[in-house]
């Protein structure tokens, strides 16, 4: 997919989650092209002073803003009719609106009903908020004449699955999973100039970790900004399916490292989750070192230094680093 097909000065841009973050640092990289741009949010104040903000860039098109919750159908298709009476068509949809709560798999100590409402959140804004943003506007871009994209925000833990925050980790598998099945069927319906790409952030400095209370950008994370631009290489310069982000701490080879061996659990008929178990930890920084072409001495250090995925040896679990 060319540049030009699509990042020029008459397209225009739906991004949800806009407000903060990756979404408004889309909305700005964006507008650099002189696009048009309709952004929304959960938060009306937050959306508010991002338009301001994206109107503020020299040459942008017209930029508009709503309040939307993904989570509610009517929202999306109040959000959906708007656009399409603004301008007529879609060139790029980023569903990109996503929260975190405490989401174990069970709790010995948080009520039920507190537990399923906690998940309930969570999958009805990472999931099913994207399933009603894609399944509202994809129809339209499907059929219109323009070459147009659909970006989908996921994350590490929907591949990698990093135990601690289960309903977050479940929301984005089935992000992964629906994403895939949209590029199938988005590819064969006749005529369409319309792709779906998956977008995985890696550890980025946002509103999800840590950015909300002011303080300093951690050396290992990327700022939205710099993960943006990744993106924009990937997908419209390269056309990519998949986008999955490095960062400061962790590199394309550690990324694909750690998707290997979770994949391998399923193959070599390990326990689940084996990465963290107490059975399979030298042997996954036997693996990960070895990846990585570290010597048999330095991945002897590893192992006496840390276990996999903690904080002590400077890189952060998934858990840690990949909530947008």
């Amino acid at each position: 997919m060319a540049n030009s097909e699509i990042l020029h000065s008459k397209a225009v841009a739906v991004i949800t989650g806009a407000g903060s973050g990756i979404g408004l640092a889309a909305a700005l990289k964006y507008a650099k092209y002189g696009m048009s741009l309709y952004l929304a949010d959960i938060d009306e104040e937050a959306i508010k002073a991002a338009v301001q903000k994206v109107k503020g860039v020299e040459g942008v098109g017209e930029v508009f803003g709503s309040k939307t919750d993904v989570s509610k159908v009517q929202d999306v298709v109040e959000l959906r009719d708007k656009v399409l009476e603004e301008f007529g068509e879609i060139h790029i949809l980023m569903a990109n609106a996503g929260i975190s709560r405490p989401t174990p798999a069970f709790s010995l100590n948080t009520p039920l009903n507190d537990l399923q409402d906690n998940w309930h959140s969570v999958l009805n804004t990472n999931f099913f908020g994207v399933l009603n943003v894609c399944q509202a506007f994809a129809p339209i871009m499907a059929r219109q004449e323009n070459a147009s994209a659909v970006i989908v925000t996921g994350s590490k833990q929907g591949i990698t699955c990093p135990p601690g925050n289960a309903g977050y980790n479940v929301s984005k598998a089935g992000v992964k999973t629906f994403t895939e099945q949209l590029a199938h069927e988005l590819r064969n319906v006749p005529d369409s100039r319309c792709s779906a790409h998956l977008f995985v952030p890696g550890w980025v400095h946002t509103g999800l970790t840590g950015a909300k209370n002011g303080g300093p950008k951690p050396a290992g994370a990327w700022t939205p900004e710099q993960t943006v631009d990744y993106m924009v290489e990937k997908v419209f310069e390269l056309g990519d399916f998949y986008v999955i982000c490095p960062d400061n701490e962790a590199s394309g080879v550690l990324d694909k490292a750690r998707i290997q061996w979770n994949l391998d659990d399923i193959l070599q008929n390990r326990p689940a989750l084996s990465r963290w178990h107490p059975n399979y930890q030298a042997r996954f920084d036997d693996f990960i070192a070895a990846k990585q072409g570290l010597s048999a001495a330095a991945r002897s250090r590893s192992r006496g230094r840390r276990a996999p995925g903690s904080q002590e040896s400077g890189f952060p679990t998934e858990a840690d680093i990949s909530r947008f």
